[in-house]
């Protein structure tokens, strides 16, 4: 019967593999066209892989937690009604024929093992000692002719005292060794207490252990999931990356919230799509992109790489507490009416984990929405490698002075604070100044009288 080979997809221009996470189908499952029969993740998305056949699973070529690079062969589905299945009597068999072979083995390593622990044993030369010897240096003493007294009297330059290679063959080459000294050999020795007693584990330990965190009694061990532990990675390395500044800015969005207010139910018969704040401000931030393009930049080393297009990221909350940012690609090129769909489709399918890696990769600038929170004003932390990350805060109600010709009166206004967060290695004050500058003027320059 005919085979298909289910291959790794291609899943981005950037994305060379991914992590097989979990097996949704078990060998002997009827599998059909279209249905999910692995789940795989990179570092920016987790997706499932379709079949692209009706058949029967008979081979997964890979373990969860396996790395898979895209067009390896993944699994191998049976196509038609009958089945090839393994014959369990043969494979019983044959591992019967190898349990020979697998003590002989058992037999050879527990002896290597042995031999090392009766050399680990001796690595003091037969004498009592603080100082601990390597079994390097033993036989260079040894062939030298170097007596344990002797031995005892060289100045060590390793950690902790130890005498190295090095400090053996300088004193070697100055000429100074003696005969070997006969050592009575101990009548028994015992392995295990001798090798508990060398300080070979201690000695050799470079890396200093980090404190263990106390836990307290009632306390809850929550371990990271594997996207939790991609975005603290990618925030650490972020700002030890950047230099992170923040500029603020108050913005007047009273036009736009009536604008809205007027237009949305409109909005939404005629085109199916909830016309919330967040399109306005991708709109805004496009224009303000396009105005200033050294924000759209990425670095790369000693170089700054001017990028052509402009694709914003949409920093989205997702339902288990993790972030992802899907990007809006060409977002300059998109009217109000392309902006709005766009962006409920890619925070719809982010929440129902439906995105694909191709629409989390290609990003040059980022917003992300602490408002939606409540938060006023924040300090985001950049998307690498990009130079820059806008914050939109609440919109809120304020008493606020109105200037006007006939003279300045306090009215109620509906206002936000922008946050941009920078690279200061690549971008200076001014520059990061004039472009949150920019996004406020055209916001508060918004039309009331705009059609759709």
């Amino acid at each position: 019967m005919p085979k298909f080979e289910l291959k790794l997809p291609r899943m981005g221009e950037s994305v060379a593999e991914a992590t097989l996470t979990s097996w949704l189908k078990e060998v002997g499952d009827t599998i059909e066209m279209d249905e999910a029969i692995f789940e795989i993740a990179t570092d920016k998305v987790d997706s499932e892989v379709p079949s692209e056949v009706d058949g029967i699973l008979i081979e997964k070529c890979f373990n969860i937690d396996d790395i898979v690079k895209v067009g390896q062969t993944v699994a191998i589905i049976q196509v038609g009604d009958e089945v090839d299945v393994p014959d369990v009597s043969n494979m019983v068999n044959e591992l019967k024929e190898q349990e020979p072979v697998l003590e002989e083995m058992v037999s050879i390593a527990e002896s290597a093992v042995a031999q090392a622990r009766a050399e680990t044993s001796n690595v003091h030369i037969g004498e009592a000692s603080d100082r601990f010897y390597s079994p390097l240096v033993k036989n260079i003493a040894k062939e030298e002719g170097i007596s344990f007294d002797v031995l005892e009297t060289i100045p060590g330059t390793g950690k902790d005292g130890r005498v190295t290679k090095d400090d053996i063959l300088s004193f070697v080459k100055n000429g100074v060794t003696k005969p070997v000294e006969q050592v009575a050999t101990p009548a028994k020795v015992d392995v295990q207490d001798s090798v508990a007693a060398a300080p070979v584990a201690k000695a050799d330990t470079s890396e200093v252990e980090k404190p263990k965190m106390p836990i307290s009694r009632g306390d809850e061990v929550i371990p990271m999931t594997r996207m939790g532990k991609l975005i603290a990675k990618h925030m650490t390395d972020s700002v030890s990356t950047s230099a992170h500044v923040q500029s603020f800015i108050e913005v007047d969005v009273t036009n736009i919230v009536n604008w809205r207010n007027k237009l949305k139910d409109a909005f939404f018969k005629s085109e199916g799509e909830k016309l919330t704040f967040t399109p306005i401000f991708m709109e805004a931030v496009a224009k303000a992109l396009k105005k200033y393009p050294m924000m759209n930049i990425s670095v790369d080393g000693d170089t700054v790489i001017k990028k052509k297009n402009i694709n914003i990221g949409m920093a989205a909350a997702l339902p288990d507490g993790n972030l992802i940012v899907p990007v809006i690609k060409n977002a300059d090129q998109l009217n109000l009416v392309g902006m709005a769909k766009v962006i409920n489709d890619l925070a719809d399918r982010s929440r129902n984990n439906a995105l694909k890696p191709d629409e989390v990769q290609g990003g040059t600038y980022t917003v992300t929405n602490v408002g939606t929170f409540g938060s006023v004003f924040g300090t985001p932390i950049i998307n690498q490698p990009q130079v820059g990350i806008l914050a939109l805060g609440a919109i809120r109600k304020i008493p606020s002075v109105i200037e006007t010709p006939e003279g300045d009166f306090i009215g109620i206004r509906s206002k936000m604070y922008l946050s941009h967060s920078y690279d200061h290695r690549v971008v200076n004050g001014a520059l990061g100044s004039m472009f949150a500058k920019a996004v406020a003027d055209y916001l508060e320059g918004w039309d009331v009288n705009r059609e759709i």
